[in-house]
């Protein structure tokens, strides 16, 4: 049998990467009886029948993760991409989809794009999550900057991009290979939202072993996952490290006497609207909570 990736799933066929060759396969129908669905990113094992070459996929192995929105497997980084303007960047929202990305476990990137737009504000930016934690790529298209910065930051990872439309996404992915062809959103002036340009879920290729998941299911920002509104102190990464070193145990960093995180606010080590994010999505989290 061969053993491939599956980058492709459509109308009950199943599109095989197997080295540089790409089989239109079917799932055995043992999958369906056991309410098993083969997804975009399993890694199967395959075998083509010698009657009508058709390929069937016979066997999934075990997945080392699996996302809900999009349905996808083995995804091992998250690019997540915004753009300083047009839309101008929403710090709340990147801020969620780091939550998201937390917890999964998965390794992040952040990509600001249409650095050239405004290239302060895009320093300032890099500043203030570089301080939370995490790896910052500025990109432009026009310019070229951070275009090859951004290829190796990919490398050897199953990617997902992860961003409102209109940031570029589909635009960086044209750039960083030509041959991807992928249709771009246009920026509606009045809401400054770009509109949704890609309707199913695939993997791009690459290289011999890095993939990108273009997608729109990470479009839904909802934090459900989070069951008990005081666990998101464990998903913001620069407010974790002090979890524990507060007056009480169980400071959810909000109104408690003797909070480090508060202190760590006033003393500048944690970025202010880092932690304003933070309490906006606990208050939307209790207030769900709430309503249930």
């Amino acid at each position: 049998m061969l053993k491939g990736r599956i980058i492709k799933g459509v109308g009950g066929f199943y599109y095989v990467n197997v080295e540089d060759e790409i089989i239109e396969c079917r799932a055995r129908g043992i999958f369906r009886e056991q309410k098993i669905t083969p997804l975009v990113g399993d890694i199967v094992k395959i075998r083509i029948s010698s009657e009508d070459n058709t390929g069937y996929v016979e066997e999934i192995m075990d997945r080392e993760s699996e996302l809900i929105r999009p349905p996808v497997a083995n995804v091992t980084q998250v690019i997540v991409v915004a753009s300083v303007k047009n839309p101008e960047l929403n710090t709340w929202l990147v801020d969620k989809i780091l939550v998201m990305a937390e917890e999964r476990h998965l390794s992040v990137v952040l990509c600001i794009n249409k650095a050239d737009l405004d290239l302060k504000r895009s320093k300032e930016l890099r500043a203030l999550y570089e301080i939370a934690g995490y790896d910052v790529i500025l990109t432009s298209k026009v310019t070229g900057l951070g275009i090859e910065e951004l290829r190796e930051g990919l490398k050897n990872n199953v990617n997902v991009l992860a961003g409102p439309s209109g940031v570029g996404k589909s635009t960086l992915l044209n750039t960083l290979n030509p041959l991807f062809k992928l249709e771009t959103a246009d920026i509606s002036r009045k809401t400054q939202r770009g509109k949704h340009t890609t309707r199913h879920v695939e993997l791009l290729k690459l290289d011999r072993d890095t993939f990108i998941l273009d997608t729109p299911g990470f479009s839904s920002f909802d934090l459900d996952f989070i069951e008990d509104y005081r666990d998101l102190r464990h998903y913001f990464r620069d407010i974790e490290k002090y979890n524990g070193k507060c007056g009480f145990n169980s400071c959810i960093h909000l109104n408690e006497p003797n909070c480090a995180v508060k202190t760590a606010v006033d003393e500048g080590n944690i970025n202010k609207e880092r932690y304003e994010n933070y309490i906006l999505i606990l208050e939307e989290l209790k207030n769900k909570k709430r309503r249930y």
